[in-house]
């Protein structure tokens, strides 16, 4: 198979866990013998293609209002008009057809779209290519990518939502499979009437992750040290985390690692004022979690898969999770870790005091952590599984076109 992957970046350019994955994807596939091209965005103006780690890599200009990666904050207006000129940006899908034309590819498998817009479905479907869309975020429901909005996951599409992906649903008929990255994501869409005519599959995420000693057994009383690691933002749950965090009545720290909006980062500061609570930014993540005994994951939003708390559970960290999104799919409560609940927000307290005064219970969710994911850590599942729905989307494209 000839494939074309497109997604918003490419590897220099990373932002989140989408182009980490992508990369493995891309390589692993190339690895199976498949002749593999990547189209991705830059801010600068044009079209080039270069050679990264041996795959071949076209960057093209970013047409629309300004770069959505620069760190320049812009107002409100300057946000709805570049999002008005994302719902389907014709100029991209040129650029697509363009690509098209030029590389011929066998099957397209589309990512993160936003820059590229939904309307590059379009040139590849009218050329018959079959298309697979994987979804790494709510992108395609909601602008802001996390259905998260007045502090509260959002259980329908609000007004601005609703305006901006009008025909998302219908226009995703063109696509011939989909691909979530979690049950939680891709029923999400379903939920929305997206893919109706596309066979649906889940293929979780994986990372490479050296399988480190196991965590010291826990005694009783014994100090507790806890842990956030990941973006510093208000959908991530940290002001909860640090209240209940501050009612503890044992000995314990909390140390939060990450970036975000520097004035939200004060206030967090602030909110944190006379605790053991550290803020360490930026670290490596294993050094991070051999420093700590457990992780705590309380994000308010339906996070697709919560790659994060795989990485703890990897090297023997049970996680506290709040019970939202695909993080059930991985924490398991009771045997690698903990569920609290942002309807209740003493649950979070009640179980980092279980897990600090049942030293046997964290002893028994350490020991199960790093077997309870093995299955996703396999790269070769991953690559594998994609290979598999690749086949089976030209295989159905290709008896569809015979007929």
């Amino acid at each position: 198979m000839k494939i074309l992957y497109i997604n918003s970046l490419y590897s220099p350019l990373i932002e989140g866990g989408a182009e980490i994955s992508l990369k493995l994807i891309v390589e692993g596939m190339k690895s199976l013998g498949h002749e593999v091209v990547v189209l991705s965005l830059m801010p600068e103006k044009g079209l080039k293609n270069e050679l990264v780690d041996g795959v071949k890599v076209y960057r093209a200009g970013l047409q629309n209002a300004y770069w959505p990666y620069s760190k320049s904050k812009k107002n409100m207006l300057s946000r709805l008009n570049w999002h008005y000129q994302d719902q389907f940006n014709e100029r991209m899908a040129d650029v697509v057809m363009e690509i098209l034309e030029a590389e011929n590819p066998d099957i397209v498998s589309c990512h993160n779209l936003a820059g590229w817009s939904a309307k590059v479905w379009e040139p590849i479907s009218k050329t018959g290519i079959p298309i697979v869309q994987v979804l790494h975020d709510l992108y395609l429901l909601c602008p802001n990518s996390n259905m998260f909005k007045n502090e509260q996951s959002c259980e329908t599409q609000c007004f601005s939502c609703k305006l901006l992906r009008s025909h998302h649903a219908e226009k995703s008929k063109q696509v011939s499979a989909v691909v979530g990255i979690s049950n939680s994501i891709l029923q999400r869409f379903i939920d929305f009437g997206y893919f109706s005519n596309a066979s649906k599959n889940i293929i979780y995420n994986t990372r490479t992750i050296p399988n480190p000693a196991p965590k010291p057994l826990r005694k009783s009383e014994q100090p507790i040290r806890f842990g956030y690691l990941g973006t510093i933002s208000k959908v991530k749950g940290l002001e909860w985390m640090i209240e209940q965090f501050k009612i503890l009545d044992f000995e314990a720290t909390l140390s939060i690692a990450g970036k975000g909006e520097k004035s939200y980062e004060q206030h967090l500061k602030e909110l944190s004022s006379g605790s053991a609570v550290e803020f360490v930014g930026y670290v490596n993540s294993t050094e991070f979690l051999a420093n700590i005994d457990v992780l705590i994951v309380p994000s308010l939003w339906e996070e697709p898969l919560g790659m994060v708390a795989i990485e703890a559970l990897a090297n023997h960290v049970p996680v506290i999770a709040n019970k939202r999104g695909g993080l059930q799919e991985t924490v398991k409560d009771g045997i690698n870790g903990l569920y609290c609940y942002d309807h209740s927000p003493d649950s979070l307290s009640a179980v980092m005091r279980q897990i600090y005064f049942e030293p046997e219970l964290y002893n028994q969710f350490s020991k199960a952590a790093r077997e309870s994911v093995a299955s996703i850590l396999d790269a070769n599942r991953l690559i594998g599984e994609y290979e598999t729905v690749l086949k089976k989307a030209l295989n159905k494209s290709q008896i569809a076109i015979s007929k």
